[in-house]
């Protein structure tokens, strides 16, 4: 099929989207099994070195944040609330939802952990800082607050990435940048990678994705046949890859050994990111073709209450681990119990967001 025909005028893939159900669906799996083996193995752990390269290093990074920012942006195409001043307002809540969840993530686990089992250093709250460290959801609402602005200003998808892309140069040229204070290098690291382990996902790095995922939607929602949009996606799943294992393996990328490499990624690092996730994005519209309708609304479930059931896996997974680590003191945490552990976080966190929005939808 000729470029030029394969997209319409109109809208012609409206309502969910199955592949971007499973996409999503997929980024918060591996995202609940990185953080369950992040944290358990500052404990009694013993873990296959292949199996925990396979988790911390692959999947729950280009395969899981990045994939979950991108569907971020392909949302905004989709919503019917994509006025600029919702985005600004709904980016306000997201960073203050990303600030529970610090709560979660580093302050309830450093006082549980210490009075339990005497270690108070392995969440550590930097004497307070890290209230605002700026994680993903912390990301999401800044990244929601700038879309809205670039909207406000009527900026052409062509300006809107050329920002992106420039302000991901300038993250790349400002990695480790240390500004004397903690407190400085807390509030610069909303934006660039500054020293001090304030941010996991600073803005001008990874404001691309949800850019690009925007403009991405705009021609996935017009594309005729879904299967020439998807056309080359094994090869650009492979390419991707390829990438990734020489990039960390020469110079540092984003399966690197040391992960500020992929958490203030550079410019290049991102642009494969984004042929990457439209490659996992097209694998999985092939295994939409295979899956068991049950499956699939397995998938449509983890999707559409992503960001709850992100929150509550924070709840869940850092004390689970603390009180199994008290509990059942020689219990060695190694991949099967590990992998055990995060099937239940996944299912204990679902079943909290669904009650959540059950609660929710039951007082309007």
């Amino acid at each position: 099929m000729n470029i030029s025909n394969l997209f319409s005028d109109e809208k012609v893939n409206v309502g969910r989207q199955v592949e971007l159900d499973i996409a999503k669906g997929l980024s918060i799996i591996f995202m609940i099994f990185l953080h369950t083996f992040y944290i358990a193995s500052a404990f009694n752990a013993d873990f296959n070195p292949a199996y925990n390269f396979l988790i911390m290093n692959v999947l729950g990074r280009p395969y899981a944040a990045v994939i979950f920012m991108f569907c971020m942006g392909v949302g905004v195409v989709y919503s019917r609330h994509s006025q600029w001043d919702v985005m600004v307002k709904r980016g306000v809540k997201l960073y203050l939802l990303g600030v529970l969840v610090n709560v979660f993530e580093f302050f309830i686990p450093h006082f549980v952990c210490g009075t339990l089992l005497g270690k108070w250093d392995i969440f550590p709250i930097a004497d307070g800082l890290l209230l605002f460290c700026i994680d993903i959801l912390a990301f999401a609402g800044l990244a929601f607050i700038s879309m809205g602005i670039l909207k406000k200003l009527n900026l052409s998808n062509k300006k809107m990435i050329v920002v992106a892309v420039t302000m991901s140069i300038i993250g790349t040229l400002l990695v480790g940048i240390d500004f004397g204070s903690p407190v400085l290098n807390l509030f610069f690291a909303h934006f660039i990678g500054c020293k001090g382990g304030f941010t996991a996902f600073p803005l001008f790095n990874w404001l691309i994705f949800p850019v690009a995922g925007y403009v991405w939607g705009q021609y996935f929602i017009k594309a005729k046949d879904k299967c020439e949009f998807f056309k080359f996606w094994p090869i650009l799943l492979i390419v991707a890859l390829i990438y990734f294992f020489i990039s960390s393996n020469l110079w540092g990328g984003v399966f690197s050994e040391d992960v500020h490499l992929y958490y203030f990624l550079n410019i290049l690092d991102a642009i494969f990111c984004i042929v990457n996730a439209h490659a996992v994005i097209g694998l999985c519209y092939w295994m939409a073709k295979f899956l068991l309708d049950s499956i699939i609304k397995a998938f449509s479930i983890l999707s559409s209450n992503i960001t709850n059931i992100y929150i509550a896996q924070w709840f869940f997974v850092p004390l689970t681990i603390i009180l199994i680590s008290y509990f059942f003191k020689d219990l060695v945490l190694n991949d099967l119990v590990t992998s055990i552990i995060a099937i239940c976080m996944i299912v204990l966190a679902t079943a909290v967001a669904l009650g959540y929005k059950k609660i929710r939808t039951s007082k309007t």
